[in-house]
């Protein structure tokens, strides 16, 4: 007499089976799954002035303050754009928020992300950053244009994100001359808005606008218009 087992017993035997044949494969699997890093708000100048942490020739991580940094969040202009195309697909951006310029740099396929992109453009990026041969750069995995008014509020938005990062600024002075400085050069333009100030000058926008107030009342810049500087000298 042969001996047929009951659907439910022969079904156990069939997943147990199943489950002892994919178990390595689930094993490698779950080992490929890694923690998406944060993607932290900066200003480029902070990247740029940060420290690469390399070991062995392999980028680990971007040194700022406290904070080990890899994957970044930044609003920028583009400023440059080069495409090439062929076997060996290749395209870089150079992205610029008054703090510094920074590149995008992407390959193959994925040049299709900055396809339609142009010079001019206000950027929102998140990506990886990458070091090579003293470099700092950023393999983009989003590119998305944006409205040039968020560059504003973003520099807003990120300050309380630099309270952990050593400033260069060296107290109210070095913000004032600054604020000169800009007035002066924009001269041949007819002045500078005060909100271009803010962008281009690397400091709390709370601290310009204090320093921009003691030079109107010191007499040594004016308001043709309001929103307007001009230089007026001694």
């Amino acid at each position: 007499m042969t001996f047929v087992p009951e659907p439910e017993a022969q079904l156990n035997i069939n997943n147990t089976y199943k489950v002892r044949l994919l178990f390595p494969r689930m094993v490698e699997v779950t080992g490929e799954i890694r923690k998406r890093n944060v993607a932290f708000k900066l200003r480029i100048g902070d990247i740029l002035n940060g420290k690469p942490m390399v070991d062995e020739g392999k980028f680990l991580f971007l040194e700022i303050g406290d904070k080990k940094i890899v994957r970044i969040n930044i609003l920028a202009n583009c400023v440059d754009k080069f495409v090439q195309d062929g076997d060996k697909s290749f395209a870089s951006l150079t992205v610029d928020d008054a703090s510094g310029q920074l590149k995008l740099k992407v390959f193959g396929e994925d040049t299709d992300k900055v396809k339609e992109i142009m010079q001019g453009d206000t950027l929102q990026i998140i990506g990886n950053i990458r070091e090579w041969n003293g470099e700092i750069y950023v393999i983009p995995e989003i590119v998305k244009k944006v409205d040039a008014k968020w560059l504003l509020v973003r520099k807003l938005e990120i300050q309380e994100a630099r309270k952990n990062i050593v400033s260069d600024d060296k107290g109210e002075n070095s913000i004032k001359n600054k604020i000169l400085d800009k007035i002066k050069e924009a001269e041949s333009d007819g002045g500078i808005d005060r909100d271009v100030l803010v962008m281009d000058i690397e400091a709390n926008p709370e601290e310009i606008e204090k320093e921009t107030k003691k030079l109107l009342e010191e007499g040594l810049v004016y308001e043709p218009r309001p929103g307007r500087l001009r230089y007026l000298g001694n």
